[in-house]
């Protein structure tokens, strides 16, 4: 029986299944362990099974959930909320400063919380309400919301990195150092696209008006600078700690999970509920990615046991002879389709046994690749007709935002950050060479 027939028969069941409704991790592994005993009989269960106790054996998938964590209970405790009055006072008398100032706190959160679910949750609940009040456009803020929250995929501590890093057998720290400057480039261009806009038209993002901001006293303005100190101040102890070689990986997780606790407390947030509400979030998500990895590890130790990569790079590279960049090109563009209906993890689970080994194979770096596939599931969320930041923002936009008004707002946000993969593709020293410089200092 050929490799392609093999690759086919595996990748094409997936798919329909997962077009049936079935639960991600179901199909995954139900495909993968049914692939085994087909191939090789009763004897192969071991090869899932033994997948499992990888996933239990890998030390750094402890930190996943004390990210989580830490990224809630500075949200429940509104420490999120006190960072968005730091951004609308300082940013306000600037034109389209509080839409400026949503992509700054975008950015804070992205650096707390490593998932882009908090950014949305934070900005259509706390931001949203702000713009629309002060006279900014629905469309233009929607977008700005929507993008803005993607960046917590890409910005360190991103937990997709951390899984990307456990399935490409990579090291976290390189993937979160690769992260650092494509990310602080995406949410530059972002905000220079609202600068100007907002000069062209300035209609559609006002500056706060003057009898607000007379309002606003100096004594507020520090006191709300000291306050926005305070997250900042988690996250470089927990990166520093890290950095130095203090603490390992999981320890400077579970410090910044203690200092947000600590944070909460400071506030005088810190409640039961606000405990359970984070300690329940944390839960469930944690449980998802776990369920998520343990069946695409079951998947890929029968896909690997094939050595079908190496059918597939023949037949593209030798026989239909196409450029490597040409494949990387075709990869890419296959996780914009696919996450038009599937979130960033089951993405990578579902087609990471054949295109990291791929990737390695065509002599691209590993690390690199993985900022490429983290901003392509970003312009992956917000690509209609079922990108997975757009139904989010449905959920949680007041009645006013039509869906209408959700696709059109995405448009040149989806542009922008189709220019800073571009940019990391022609450059890609952006983001190898804070890593290459700290492994080589």
């Amino acid at each position: 029986m050929s490799s392609e027939f093999i690759t086919l028969f595996m990748f094409g069941t997936m798919m329909v299944l997962l077009f049936t409704g079935q639960r991600v991790f179901g199909v995954i592994g139900f495909v993968g362990t049914a692939a085994a005993l087909w191939l090789w009989g009763q004897g192969s269960f071991e090869m899932p099974f033994n997948a499992s106790f990888q996933v239990l054996n890998w030390y750094p998938l402890i930190t996943v959930p004390f990210f989580i964590f830490m990224g809630y209970m500075l949200s429940e405790s509104g420490v999120a909320t006190d960072l968005y009055r730091l951004f609308h006072v300082w940013f306000g008398p600037v034109r389209g400063g509080l839409a400026l100032g949503t992509i700054g706190l975008m950015v804070l959160i992205a650096a707390l919380n490593g998932l882009s679910v908090a950014g949305m949750a934070i900005g259509a609940t706390i931001a949203l309400p702000q713009l629309l009040k002060h006279g900014y456009d629905k469309v233009m803020v929607t977008g700005v919301i929507q993008a803005g929250s993607s960046l917590g995929i890409l910005i360190p501590p991103s937990v997709v990195l951390v899984l990307y890093a456990m399935i490409a057998r990579q090291p976290v720290l390189s993937l979160w150092l690769a992260g650092v400057f494509p990310g602080l480039l995406m949410a530059l261009i972002f905000g220079i696209y609202i600068y100007v806009r907002s000069l062209i038209q300035p209609e559609i993002a006002p500056a706060m008006p003057a009898e607000e901001r007379a309002q606003i006293t100096w004594a507020e303005r520090i006191s709300l600078l000291k306050k926005g100190i305070l997250p900042l101040a988690i996250f470089l102890v927990m990166m520093g700690l890290f950095m130095t070689g203090t603490t390992s990986l999981v320890e400077s997780s579970a410090v910044g999970a203690v200092l947000s606790m600590l944070a909460a407390w400071y506030s005088g947030n810190f409640t039961r509920k606000v405990f359970e509400d984070s300690s329940r979030n944390t839960l469930a998500i944690s449980c998802m990615f776990m369920w998520i990895i343990l069946a695409a590890l079951c998947f890929s130790s029968v896909y690997d046991g094939l050595g079908a990569v190496k059918a597939v790079k023949t037949l593209l590279v030798d026989t239909w002879e196409f450029s490597p960049w040409t494949v990387l090109i075709l990869m890419l563009f296959s996780f914009v389709i696919m996450g038009t209906f599937l979130d960033d993890t089951a993405m990578l689970v579902i087609v990471a046994p054949l295109y990291i080994p791929l990737v390695k194979s065509l002599g691209f770096d590993p690390i690199w690749f993985g900022v490429l596939y983290t901003i392509t599931c970003q312009i992956a969320y917000i690509t209609p007709p079922f990108g997975y930041n757009l139904f989010l923002m449905r959920a949680m936009a007041p009645p006013e935002i039509t869906l209408i008004d959700i696709y059109r707002s995405i448009v040149p946000f989806f542009f922008l950050m189709v220019l800073t993969l571009v940019i990391i593709m022609i450059y890609p020293q952006i983001a190898l060479w804070l890593p290459q410089v700290y492994a080589g200092r």
